[in-house]
């Protein structure tokens, strides 16, 4: 086998203990580094071997690091980190506000070809392998309509989002898909749905000690690209009530796509994910991702890419004579 590939994780939260967790089950890679933004001695790895650093050692790591996962949140970590750290390192990252990743693209391609690296952005599950199967599923079935759903769940980015509001302590928040349009998306029907008619958004907070609960309802419901579009509801509880209620994080969703061959015949593509943890699942993505972005910059392909620049092959241990006898 090659060298391992040395993989780095950027951010201890969630997603990064994900990362942590999923390496080991990757034979050819191994865990380099984690860099917190928290004093480095109050982390206390999975394996008490991995060495912690502070984000300021980056820059002098250049010669360590294969490919650097970065684990931050998409509202203000990843606009910031994403750029800067694409022109030090490979990255991968799963920056998820939909409506802006083509201006992230940008920041991130730059920095990126200009110091040959390669930056594989919004990997994931949605974005990600949803993304895969929308693609798919309209290349197959161009006369057609495509339908996405996420939940039940608890949706990470929207969770941070809220969770930087000013007045809140803590909280989670849940998308819960509208079974009604569910059922007529499975019908064929090929409704027109506006936002408002897919999901609901349900969010359970802390507040902080003197902050104003309508103030930070209204912050809130009024947040563009996260929850302004939908019906969203604001649940105000105790820190005890959320450590006991809502640790578990659960998730998923569906890409469903009805379309037509001919006048007689139509087709419905499903593709469906049940998560019993967002943040491992997520991390797990990014984490065959990484082996992908080491490949491809071995190929000399620099600058920022997105799942859909990636051959499936590439995400894979096996090699191609053992995907073809395997597994096509």
């Amino acid at each position: 086998m090659d060298e391992l590939i040395r993989i780095a994780i950027a951010g201890y939260g969630n997603l990064g203990r994900g990362v942590e967790a999923a390496i080991p089950k990757n034979p050819d890679m191994r865990l380099a580094g984690i860099y917190t933004r928290r004093p480095p001695e109050q982390l206390v790895p999975l394996d008490g071997a991995t060495p912690v650093f502070g984000m300021d050692a980056l820059p002098d790591h250049g010669d360590r690091i294969d490919v650097l996962i970065l684990c931050g949140g998409s509202k203000e970590d990843l606009p910031e980190q994403g750029p800067r750290l694409a022109a030090l390192f490979n990255t991968v990252d799963s920056f998820d506000t939909h409506a802006r990743i083509p201006e992230y693209f940008a920041a991130v391609d730059t920095p990126a070809k200009l110091n040959r690296k390669t930056a594989l952005i919004s990997a994931g599950w949605d974005p990600g392998m949803f993304s895969l199967h929308r693609a798919i599923s309209e290349a197959l079935l161009p006369d057609g309509a495509t339908y996405t759903f996420w939940g039940d769940g608890l949706s990470q980015g929207h969770s941070d989002a809220l969770r930087r509001v000013p007045g809140v302590a803590g909280g989670v928040q849940y998308t819960r898909p509208i079974r009604d349009a569910m059922d007529r998306v499975r019908s064929g029907s090929r409704p027109v749905l506006a936002t408002r008619e897919k999901h609901t958004r349900e969010c359970f907070v802390v507040l902080q000690d003197g902050a104003n609960a309508e103030e930070v309802r209204r912050a809130i419901v009024t947040m563009p690209h996260y929850f302004a579009d939908y019906d969203t509801t604001v649940h105000f509880i105790s820190a005890d009530e959320l450590a006991r209620d809502h640790h578990a994080m659960v998730h998923g969703g569906f890409v469903i796509h009805s379309g037509n061959t001919s006048a007689a015949s139509a087709h419905v593509i499903e593709y469906a994910l049940k998560l019993g943890s967002n943040p491992e699942f997520t991390a797990s993505v990014l984490v065959a991702y990484a082996r992908a972005v080491h490949r491809l910059h071995a190929l000399g392909q620099y600058g920022a890419k997105t799942v859909f620049d990636v051959p499936p092959g590439m995400l894979s241990i096996k090699s191609p004579e053992q995907l073809r006898a395997e597994l096509l």
